[in-house]
């Protein structure tokens, strides 16, 4: 099945083929650094990994989206291009470049309205917004719940960990990585505004309280108190 936008449905292909540009836009970004690119040494700066964060994204979007009742269409695809220059633009100009992309893109693709395609740029400029969510549309809303909440629970604690060995860290530190991931997820809450989005935060921190009691009982020097975390 598809979604409809106005009288331009965006259906399975159309959607798959925005995809692929994506993650050919996001290789081509890597490819074009060189050696020495910024960060390129981490996991996380590869097309791989931004393309499955992105996906990653589109999905809690999507779901806070229907639930919330924001404009789905616009959440799903401006999600799928909110990082599309993370890759080759600086961490402050990234979401304004991705947002020039998305539009060019929408133009020439297909035959979105305009209101359509300002709404999905607007989404992307706006998801990298610091203030109080009531500031911007309840479509970008969406977006940023989203892309704060990919970096929470299993996902984020993996990242962590997978992070310890290429800073040559020992498993000694895991008890300290784990704790970073249960202080974002905390932030993550306290920012979150809808219901839908509250509710994922709140089961994510618990899955992380959860792996922190675990390594309590064989890693040493390993005692925090989650109960404040998870009220």
């Amino acid at each position: 099945m598809g979604v409809e936008i106005a009288n331009a449905p965006v259906t399975d292909e159309s959607f798959e083929s925005m995809a692929e540009f994506v993650y050919d836009y996001l290789q081509a970004s890597v490819e074009n650094e060189g050696d020495g690119g910024r960060m390129r040494w981490y996991p996380w700066h590869s097309a791989e990994y931004r393309f499955n964060h992105i996906m990653n994204v589109v999905d809690l979007a999507t779901e806070i989206a229907r639930k919330e009742g924001a404009n789905v269409d616009v959440v799903k695809v401006a999600s799928l291009f909110h990082d599309i220059a993370k890759l080759e633009a600086d961490q402050d100009v990234h979401a304004e470049a991705g947002a020039r992309v998305a539009r060019e893109y929408l133009q020439s693709h297909a035959q979105f309205p305009d209101s359509f395609i300002d709404q999905v740029c607007r989404a992307i400029e706006n998801h990298s917004h610091q203030g109080d969510l009531d500031e911007v549309s309840l479509e970008a809303q969406c977006l940023i719940e989203a892309d704060l909440l990919d970096k929470v629970g299993a996902n984020g604690i993996t990242l962590m960990l997978l992070r310890m060995g290429y800073e040559a860290r020992t498993h000694m530190d895991a008890a300290e990585m784990v704790q970073r991931v249960l202080g974002r997820g905390e932030d993550a809450r306290k920012r979150v505004q809808s219901d839908t989005a509250e509710s994922i935060a709140h089961q994510r921190l618990k899955r992380v309280a959860w792996f922190r009691e675990w390594l309590e009982g064989e890693v040493s020097e390993m005692s925090v108190d989650d109960e404040e975390l998870l009220r």
